[in-house]
């Protein structure tokens, strides 16, 4: 049986580096940036829904702030995609992740009295991030959250306990691990964030720049 050959922007070990680089940068606005989320959105608009609730108008937009941050993170990949997908002389991926790595070193020297535009900045870049890599060997997932990746692991494994499937299997440890690996750059993240400050942020970057010289070995 001929092997599936899958581009790099799908493979386990980039999606393995964006998901490092996903939970990383979670934690780092959540403990040095004022406890903000940059990819949880759903989290921002419980606590900003929370806050509006109770009158507090400006905590609520601490949080709205971020989620408009992100959907512009969407909109822009988008039109980058559109403008780049048939360039030869470079990948429109490789324009989208170089952009990440330059926004997060530029995050990195901003003061803590300009939080919430550096959380804004770090929430479009995850945004950019998300649009951009949505498939790790051919299965749909997200590389800077959890909850879908969770709901589609668990009904693969679900699929394969009831019809013994190897490739529902294998699915689901697609997807468990890119949790993993989400989850050890979140605790990193927390850890290197509490002892380094706010340039903790610029090992996204390296990890960005490992991902992006994959891509260019590999010639996605």
């Amino acid at each position: 049986m001929e092997k599936v050959r899958h581009q790099t922007s799908e493979t386990f070990r980039l999606s393995a580096l964006l998901a490092l680089s996903g939970g990383f940068q979670d934690a780092y606005t959540y403990n040095v940036r004022d406890r903000v989320f940059s990819n949880a959105q759903t989290g921002n608009v419980v606590l900003m829904s929370q806050h509006l609730m109770m009158g507090k108008w400006a905590e609520a937009l601490h949080y709205l702030f971020p989620v408009i941050a992100f959907a512009m993170g969407v909109f822009v990949a988008e039109r980058v995609q559109q403008k780049y997908k048939y360039r030869s002389c470079i990948h429109w991926r490789q324009i989208i992740v170089a952009l990440e790595i330059a926004i997060l070193f530029l995050v990195g020297f901003i003061p803590a009295q300009f939080n919430m535009a550096a959380t804004m900045l770090v929430s479009f870049s995850c945004a950019m991030q998300v649009q951009t890599f949505r498939k790790v060997h051919g299965y749909g997932y997200a590389s800077t959250m959890c909850i879908g990746n969770l709901r589609a692991g668990t009904e693969s494994l679900s699929v394969y306990l009831r019809d013994k499937k190897p490739g529902a299997l294998k699915k689901a440890v697609h997807y468990y691990g890119i949790i993993l690996i989400f989850a050890v750059g979140a605790g990193l993240g927390g850890v290197m964030s509490l002892h380094i400050g706010l340039r903790a942020i610029w090992i996204s970057p390296v990890l960005l720049t490992a991902a992006c010289l994959l891509m260019n070995y590999e010639k996605i």
